[in-house]
């Protein structure tokens, strides 16, 4: 540890870094620089690995910073940076922070503009690279898909009116009725039997009368 002053808050390229983060880590928090970016920054500025950045004094801050802006300032590889032989200038460049979003969005902008079929990939929200797009990269809702064995209906301006046919399609009343007619059907039955009883009260008036003669 050194000597100097703790601060709870670090500003290193416009990023505000917790004092009590290790340097290593804290250094990650910026965008564009990585792992083992970090590492070649603490190894060329001698910086202790284990210190928190709240210790860092204001000379490192701006030696961290300076090679942040030109990395190629300290011999870093060419391929250990991430914009490499730039389209409009031709150098090596590592992009941080805000640099790295607007960058992208130019070189969209430039293929979009050259008709290229990148570019045309692009415009229509496609995968440029080369990706599988039968499974993957899928955007919206398919209609009419089937589901558990049955086919949804396509959602149109007259969904509304068929909505209410179903509900007018089962007639309550008629359903009701049926059975009250099928109730009528056993109480004819039962008279028959009561004529059925007629007829062998007459059986024995017939002895009556000859039995007189």
């Amino acid at each position: 540890m050194t000597t100097q002053e703790y601060k709870y808050i670090v500003r290193i390229v416009g990023n505000d870094i917790p004092g009590d983060r290790k340097i290593r880590i804290g250094l990650t928090q910026i965008r564009g620089i990585g792992y083992n970016f970090a590492n070649a920054i603490i190894d060329s500025l001698k910086i202790n690995p284990n210190t928190n950045v709240g210790y860092l004094s204001d000379s490192e801050v701006q030696s961290i910073e300076k090679i942040l802006k030109d990395p190629s300032a300290v011999n870093f590889p060419s391929w250990f940076l991430n914009r490499r032989k730039d389209i409009e200038t031709g150098k090596d460049a590592h992009l941080i922070t805000s640099d790295i979003a607007f960058t992208v969005r130019k070189d969209v902008e430039r293929e979009k503009a050259a008709n290229s079929w990148r570019g045309f990939r692009h415009t229509f929200g496609l995968k440029v690279r080369g990706q599988r797009t039968r499974t993957t990269g899928r955007k919206g809702g398919a209609v009419g898909v089937a589901k558990s064995g049955k086919v949804l209906p396509v959602k149109t301006e007259g969904a509304a009116p068929a909505a209410d046919e179903k509900k007018e399609a089962p007639a309550a009343d008629e359903k009701k009725e049926a059975p009250a007619g099928k109730k009528e059907a056993p109480a004819g039955k039962k008279e028959a039997p009561a004529g059925k009883k007629e007829a062998p009260a007459g059986k024995k008036e017939a002895p009556a009368e000859s039995k007189q003669k």
